[in-house]
């Protein structure tokens, strides 16, 4: 079983797609626009809403080292990405500590990036696209 997050944006995710590429190296698995529905499938799966601009993101599937990270432009702009929040973990410190830097560019950084009793860098933030992030840079066993 595997737990994958799915983000929900209000018309930027392209931009997302690419700022994640760019901070944390994302590489883009599968992406499918609203233009490529076929009409006669149209809203079958996607709830009430109806769809976006043709452009816009119905789902995309990025991949973060061995994880996942699914995305969409949202027809319900009422989604908030709030109550939760993405945890990012690596045993580099200096690639958290590059990660964190690289997130936080436009956000808002609710704890900056230190050393703590559990992780040789930890920091946390709201990227400028609303979403809360868990940057930590784990201590091995036998960093202890």
């Amino acid at each position: 079983m595997q737990i994958t997050p799915y983000l929900f944006f209000p018309g930027n995710c392209d931009e997302a797609i690419a700022f994640y590429h760019q901070a944390v190296g994302a590489h883009l698995a599968f992406k499918m626009t609203w233009g490529d529905m076929p009409p006669e499938q149209s809203h079958h799966g996607c709830g009430s809403a109806g769809p976006l601009p043709a452009e816009k993101i119905m789902h995309a599937q990025l991949r973060i080292g061995d994880s996942e990270l699914m995305m969409c432009d949202s027809p319900d702009a009422t989604l908030a990405m709030t109550g939760c929040a993405i945890a990012l973990s690596t045993v580099d410190r200096e690639e958290g500590e590059r990660w964190f830097a690289n997130l936080a560019v436009g956000g808002d950084v609710m704890q900056p990036w230190e050393e703590t009793f559990w992780a040789n860098g930890f920091g946390m933030l709201t990227d400028k696209f609303g979403v809360a992030w868990m940057v930590s840079a784990v201590k091995t066993q036998a960093q202890g």
